[in-house]
């Protein structure tokens, strides 16, 4: 009888942990749980970025998230873009916000056309955020991964145009296999957002922002994407405040 018993304790405690761990999976793909939960006394400012995917945003009301900033993308490649760009771009500056465009980088178009195409559609106003371009792997690129020099090349071309018309210094936002690979000890007089939604970035990575989450749950927007990209910035509120008026290319 007690071996039975205990067997059926066994059996109980292993469907047990087996359900809890299931709540867990399930928890943190929904964005109830987040692997990544910076200390807000370490990294007090917070922000969003946001696209087309995040459909309607009521600016008002997602500015009151206990966020500091806001990245919009803008555009892709040489001639894309972002379809919801221009009424994010108005309404965010009637907000308290700081604002910035970001640019997803084509491995397929020349930086030139990419910054002409950036250059087009963000108008720049006073105080805005420095403009970000999104170095990250899409379709098949991480399996049969684009020449080294020739992406260095086009990025360089197309982060010095931005540095010229905008007079500010962009970002490089990238994945850290991204950055291993094309990053790495060649843009250092950029600042650097990197993403990792896993963990901490690793050592070695010396980051102004990084996107901790992309399973985010905020109020003021209904797109098709239910969750929203949420980062810290490095810093502290005097860091912050000598950051967001601006950093130029002088």
């Amino acid at each position: 009888m007690f071996p039975m018993m205990k067997k059926k304790y066994i059996i109980s405690a292993f469907l047990l942990l087996m359900l809890m761990a299931a709540g867990y999976i399930y928890a943190v793909y929904n964005g109830y749980i987040l692997l990544n939960n910076p200390s807000r006394l370490r990294y007090p400012i917070r922000g969003v970025d946001v696209s087309h995917y995040q459909g309607t945003i009521d600016w008002q009301v997602l500015s009151q998230e206990n966020i500091r900033f806001a990245y919009i993308k803008a555009t892709e490649g040489s001639s894309h873009t972002d379809t919801q760009f221009p009424q994010n771009w108005e309404q965010v500056q009637q907000t308290k916000l700081a604002a910035g465009a970001y640019h997803f980088f084509s491995f397929d178009s020349p930086g030139a056309a990419q910054a002409e195409n950036f250059i087009r559609c963000v108008n720049a106003y006073p105080g805005m955020l420095a403009p970000v371009i999104d170095v990250e792997y899409y379709a098949d690129k991480k399996e049969n991964p684009p020449p080294v020099l020739q992406v260095r090349e086009e990025l360089n071309i197309m982060l010095n145009e931005l540095k010229k018309h905008y007079n500010l210094v962009p970002v490089i936002y990238s994945t850290e296999d991204v950055w291993e690979v094309y990053i790495k000890g060649h843009f250092d007089e950029y600042p650097l957002w990197i993403r990792n939604v896993f963990t901490k970035p690793q050592s070695g990575i010396d980051w102004m922002f990084w996107q901790y989450t992309n399973r985010g749950r905020l109020k003021g927007y209904q797109g098709a994407e239910q969750y929203i990209d949420i980062n810290v910035f490095q810093g502290s509120e005097e860091n912050w405040e000598k950051y967001s008026w601006g950093v130029t290319g002088e």
